[in-house]
C-alpha cells in the first residue's frame, strides 16, 4: 500500500509558526513519526508540501498517475478556500482523510468550512500531530 501525505501552506513552518496552536515539533520531525507509523504498519509514505495550491492539485492529480492507495491531506488555509482541491480529490477518487492540527471549528468562525471534506472518506481534527497517524491507520485498514 502507497499513501501520500500532503500538507499545504505554512506546514513547513511547524515548530516555528504559533507554538501555542501547532507545538513545537518541526516538520521533519512530524515527518520522521508518520515514516515511523508507516514502517509499523508496512505501508509504503511518500511527502509532500506547498504553499502553493496549484502544485498541491498538482501532487493530488500525480498520485492517480503514480497508483497512490491513499491521501492524507492538511490543506492548512485552503481547506477553508479551495474548491479546486476538492475538485482533485473528487478526480482521482482515492481514499482520502483530511488532517487538522487543532480543531477548525473551535477557531475562529471563517475556518468552520471545509471544501475539500465532502471528498473525504474521514476528518481527523484536533489530534495535534497523532492525528497524522490515526489518518494513516484509518487508510491502512482500508
Amino acid at each position: 500500500m502507497k499513501i501520500l501525505v500532503i500538507n499545504g501552506p505554512n506546514l513547513n513552518m511547524l515548530g516555528i509558526r504559533q507554538p501555542e496552536i501547532y507545538g513545537r515539533t518541526t516538520y521533519e520531525d512530524l515527518k520522521a513519526m508518520i515514516s515511523a507509523e508507516a514502517e509499523r504498519l508496512g505501508v509504503a509514505v511518500d511527502f509532500f508540501q506547498s504553499n502553493h495550491e496549484g502544485a498541491l492539485v498538482d501532487a493530488i492529480q500525480q498520485a492517480y498517475f503514480d497508483r497512490v492507495d491513499g491521501i492524507v491531506i492538511n490543506p492548512g488555509a485552503y481547506t477553508h478556500t479551495s474548491v479546486a482541491l476538492l475538485d482533485a480529490v473528487k478526480a482521482v477518487s482515492i481514499p482520502t482523510v483530511e488532517v487538522h492540527i487543532s480543531d477548525p471549528e473551535t477557531r475562529e468562525e471563517f475556518r468552520h468550512v471545509s471544501y475539500i471534506r465532502a471528498a473525504c472518506v474521514a476528518t481527523v481534527k484536533g489530534r495535534g500531530l497523532e492525528g497524522y497517524l490515526e489518518a494513516l491507520r484509518l487508510l491502512a485498514e482500508k
